[in-house]
């Protein structure tokens, strides 16, 4: 009995001195929280929106919108640039081209005489740049052409004596069309006579004078080329 008590003793200390390695479970762990990447920073969103600006800007100008419409045109959108980012180069530049660009309108519209449109593309200009040379060089132009076109409304008064081109003849530059020229400039030297040369092109107008001036070689043929339709000599007596 003694050695079977001894027994039961030793197993139940071994079991529970098993009992004692296990070692405990660990306790549960929280989820993982998501963290938001941080968001831009101010100065990050500025720049962001000087080049969509700057983007828009010389795609509107390529498409040749450049004041207008308003609120979308070129100029425009430099101007919202300016105000993100007041020394931006880029900004700078493209406004000058904008100028730039507007003075060259004004020149072809002035080679047209469309005296009109030169006056409200120079006004465009020299609102956006006050004092432009480009500009002011345009502007002496069209008063001079403005002068000029005054002086020949007056010659195509009663006055005035006109003496029709026939477009072929001259679109052809044919033989009686050089005849009938050079009987015209007899007529400018023999009675000192001013012409102004209505032509459909500025090429076929050279061309018109050039045969006034060969025909009286050494006498100077006074007048002027302008563009119109149907082409034509205007003379008038010189004062």
């Amino acid at each position: 009995m003694a050695r079977n008590r001894l027994a039961l003793m030793i197993l139940a200390a071994a079991a529970l001195a098993g009992c004692g390695s296990t070692p405990p479970e660990p306790p549960p762990q929280p989820a993982p929280v998501a963290v938001a990447p941080p968001g831009p920073t101010k100065e990050e969103i500025r720049q962001r929106a000087v080049q969509h600006f700057l983007q828009r800007a010389e795609d509107a100008q390529r498409e040749g919108f450049l004041t207008m419409p308003a609120g979308a045109s070129a100029y425009d959108f430099y101007l919202q640039v300016r105000q993100l980012d007041p020394g931006n180069t880029r900004a700078q530049a493209g406004i000058q081209t904008v100028v730039m660009q507007l003075v060259a309108q004004a020149r072809d519209a002035l080679r047209q005489r469309s005296f009109g449109r030169v006056n409200s593309l120079l006004n465009t200009a020299e609102e956006i740049a006050p004092g432009n040379p480009l500009a002011q060089e345009v502007r002496t132009q069209l008063q001079k052409e403005q002068r000029r076109a005054q002086q020949d409304v007056t010659l195509e008064g009663a006055a005035a004596q006109a003496v029709l081109l026939p477009p072929a003849e001259l679109s052809a530059q044919s033989d009686s069309m050089v005849v009938m020229l050079a009987a015209v400039a007899e007529r400018i030297r023999e009675h000192e006579l001013r012409v102004v040369i209505v032509a459909r092109t500025d090429t076929e107008g050279r061309w018109v004078y050039s045969q006034l001036r060969q025909a009286v070689p050494g006498y100077r043929v006074r007048g002027d080329i302008k563009l119109g339709s149907p082409p034509r000599l205007l003379l008038q007596k010189t004062q």
